[in-house]
């Protein structure tokens, strides 16, 4: 009988953190950028939102690699129906964590893996995040020291952002930094991918 050759794997994002993340699984894989419009729809929830994006990357690159199993994530991160964007400068990440001080806020994290036969599954985590109560000061200082200013929400948690935060409660901390791995395991298992190894 002949050996089954593994099919390709590629995750769709530049994001460096996703990429040392998925690593840690032991699998090869390619990376490879989904550009695609991140716009908010009107009325659409957050939970949503990461869902909907996170497939549309998986779709966007699986449109130039129909043969591969690609994966795509996105994360959303809501204070209620309020989402932080990346904020891309000092005063406006200053601003963000004063907005989410002393409050509970959800970061919610989607995968979605499209096969190469077209078929789609899909999962989230989403985790409470308790922050600290914090002065201006404090976080300008956290600000100035790990420059979270193309990190949604304000703080990078897998640096010196755990000082920002009581607590985290969800079920897969990998999901915090952009990729729930338990996951991401369990859809390559349900697609019979992990058999091709």
């Amino acid at each position: 009988m002949a050996e089954l050759s593994p099919q390709k794997l590629i995750l769709a994002t530049e994001s460096t953190y996703k990429i040392e993340l998925l690593e840690r699984l032991g699998l090869s894989f390619e990376a490879c950028a989904a550009h695609i419009d991140e716009t908010r729809l009107p009325g659409e929830a957050p939970a949503a939102m990461a869902a909907r994006l996170a497939l549309q990357k998986a779709r966007r690159v699986a449109a130039d690699h129909p043969n591969a199993f690609v994966l795509g994530a996105d994360q959303v991160i809501a204070l209620d129906q309020t989402i932080f964007q990346k904020p891309g400068s000092v005063e406006g990440a200053v601003d963000q964590l004063m907005r989410l001080q002393g409050k509970t806020h959800r970061l919610i994290t989607a995968i979605a893996l499209r096969t190469p036969s077209g078929a789609e599954l899909a999962s989230e985590v989403a985790f409470e995040m308790v922050m600290r109560p914090l002065t201006e000061q404090r976080a300008r200082a956290y600000v100035e020291t790990d420059q979270p200013l193309f990190c949604a929400g304000s703080y990078r948690i897998e640096a010196g952002g755990i000082r920002l935060f009581e607590a985290a409660r969800g079920d897969d901390f990998t999901a915090i930094i952009g990729l729930p791995l338990t996951r991401v395991w369990s859809l390559l298992e349900q697609t019979g991918y992990l058999e091709t190894l």
